[in-house]
């Protein structure tokens, strides 16, 4: 026989809550970007531990395999970003020897008025109609050449910005798989007797939910960087004359980590390379894919080159290593990145994914409690 609920209980718990939740939302734009550091800690951890914890048995020091990871992880992503800079810096230095050049100022107004030519009268208005003179769209490319030195401040601010919060991360993270098995053993203090089971599955399952997910994706994202970075060299191979191939295969594999949106991310660079590089130059300008249908610059060559890439990871790669880690159906994964895309903008799109999983198991946990609640 079950006892009635006190009304003055259930009014307090609610007052409680609304005011919590009205606490919340007063002090959330002030303990946001705390908040965002410590998820990508947790994500990070959740993706390290199983090497630490390897490590550890090895070695027998828990300090010293933390150590050796996370300096390890910092020294991979230092010299990544110190390589892609300097790519980056002499791909900028090129292009602007380039744009100064008279021929190539010539070769860009060409393309544009033959561009502008080609769209129906309706659609020509939206380019500006080039000239032997320095206006329209030369001009403005090197009116803004001209202030690239003030804006090296506001990069070098963002950059600066960057390195705080990966070193706040990476000490987040080192704390976290230092003290990770003794905060689970904290956490497990809390839970009661009567849900002790319930609570331990619930944990479980949401570490192995997590896990998996951004185990498999990461893997997947290797793939897919590795793939493009192939599909760019044989693209190379026949003349696509392309640079920063390893970087723009790395940016394709990142952006894969956002499921549905980011597999087309890694073309839009290639295919602004490709034009940059390959402007002037005649055989390119009438390139046909396959040798027949008209490929100006390569750009249908690398579109389908990722499309390739796509397919080979949608329906090889991902359902391998990712599979049914969150088990969502794909509309609620579209639902998740468009929650996640308007509250947090890319970031919420990165977590949108296995924020839904974890409330998914916090869901079928809570089912499973009100359905044997009278077991218990």
């Amino acid at each position: 026989m079950t006892t009635p609920k006190d009304p003055l209980l259930q009014i307090y718990r609610l007052l409680i809550t609304l005011i919590g939740v009205g606490f919340l939302y007063v002090i959330w734009p002030y303990i946001s970007s705390v908040v965002v550091l410590l998820v990508f800690a947790f994500l990070l951890t959740t993706i390290l531990l199983p090497g630490v914890d390897t490590l550890e048995r090895k070695i027998k020091s828990r300090g010293m395999s933390v150590l050796l990871v996370t300096v390890g992880l910092a020294a991979l992503i230092t010299l990544f970003i110190a390589s892609f800079a300097s790519g980056l810096y002499s791909q900028g230095v090129d292009f602007s020897q380039q744009i100064n050049n008279q021929d190539y100022q010539n070769n860009l107004m060409q393309l544009v008025n033959n561009v502008r030519d080609a769209l129906p009268p309706s659609l020509q208005d939206m380019l500006p109609q080039e000239s032997g003179e320095k206006g329209g769209l030369i001009g403005s490319v090197l009116k803004n050449l001209s202030g690239v030195l003030q804006n090296l401040l506001s990069v070098a601010g963002a950059i600066g910005s960057f390195i705080f919060n990966f070193v706040m991360v990476l000490i987040f993270t080192v704390i976290l798989l230092y003290e990770y098995h003794n905060f689970k053993r904290s956490l497990v203090r809390f839970i009661s007797n009567k849900y002790f089971e319930i609570g331990l599955r619930l944990i479980f399952n949401i570490e192995r939910a997590v896990s998996s997910y951004l185990r498999g994706q990461l893997l997947a994202a290797s793939s897919v960087g590795i793939m493009s970075i192939i599909g760019l060299v044989i693209l190379n191979m026949f003349g696509a004359n392309l640079t920063l191939v390893i970087f723009i295969g790395i940016i394709a594999g990142l952006a894969n980590l956002i499921p549905l949106v980011g597999p087309f991310v890694g073309m839009v660079p290639a295919m602004l390379i490709a034009v940059m590089n390959n402007l002037g130059n005649e055989a390119a300008l009438h390139h046909h894919l396959f040798s027949v249908i008209p490929s100006p610059f390569y750009l249908l060559d690398i579109v389908l080159m990722f499309i390739i890439v796509q397919q080979i990871d949608n329906n090889f790669v991902t359902p391998m290593l990712v599979g049914e880690s969150v088990g969502l159906h794909p509309m609620l994964v579209m639902i998740a990145l468009l929650i996640g895309g308007t509250l947090l903008g890319p970031l919420g799109m990165l977590f949108a994914v296995p924020a839904a999983g974890v409330l998914k198991v916090i869901g079928q946990e809570w089912s499973f409690v009100s359905k044997n609640a009278h077991l218990l």
